[in-house]
């Protein structure tokens, strides 16, 4: 894949701005590009990160993953793809019993963001579902079934941290709340009991941004 370093002054400029939206799309899901007439490129991130779920006093490795995004750099708008394994977690509920649970974070509505064209100061806003398996208690299986999810999609907004560049990554972050779950079998009551809450921490840092073979040529052009 081709690095924007690699570009001109000029196409890295443009470059910058692009890869500023993706960011915004941290734990953001998969969506198609708003119609524009307006010039967009797509640019990608490895990503990593944790989630911290204040309920259960327990974090959750996330990654690693890539975000994809498009961004509008006529209008500093931005849609998002995000490419991410389901995340493993474990905690001791009450203090005592250890429970795991797989989770996943699923596309409810198109993640979308504004950057500033002249900063790359990024945020963005995902509708994500979170849906549950591997459940275990005490190192019991515990059925929850195929459909484990919150009964309304969690709403996460992120910002671009301090140490973001628009070249070299950085951090997003926020805060979320997680609704109740339902069709979870009869571990619904304890689920509900457990996880769902305000105050939830979600940190992805992403590594440096490269662009596909096909938009790095475009960028070429822009520059000459």
């Amino acid at each position: 894949m081709v690095r924007p370093t690699s570009l001109s002054s000029k196409t890295r400029r443009v470059a910058a701005l692009a890869t500023a939206g993706l960011a915004a799309a941290a734990l953001g899901v998969a969506s198609a590009p708003a119609a524009s007439a307006e010039p967009s490129i797509r640019v990608d991130y490895p990503v990593s990160g944790t989630t911290a779920i204040k309920a259960t006093g327990s974090s959750m490795a996330l990654g690693p993953g890539t975000l994809e995004t498009t961004l509008d750099f006529g209008n500093g708008d931005l849609t998002a793809n995000l490419k991410m394994p389901a995340a493993k977690g474990e905690f001791k509920q009450w203090g005592v019993i250890p429970v795991s649970v797989t989770t996943e974070f699923i596309e409810a509505t198109p993640t979308t963001g504004k950057v500033d064209l002249n900063t790359g100061a990024t945020q963005s806003t995902s509708k994500v579902t979170l849906k549950l398996s591997n459940l275990k208690v005490a190192g019991i299986p515990t059925p929850v079934g195929d459909n484990c999810k919150t009964k309304t999609p969690a709403t996460i907004t992120l910002n671009s941290g301090s140490d973001w560049d628009v070249l070299n990554g950085g951090t997003m972050a926020g805060t979320y709340t997680i609704p109740e779950f339902q069709n979870c079998l009869l571990a619904t009551p304890l689920i509900n009991l457990t996880v769902p809450g305000p105050d939830n921490t979600i940190s992805l840092k992403l590594g440096a941004a490269t662009v596909p073979p096909t938009v790095a040529e475009m960028l070429r052009q822009i520059g000459d």
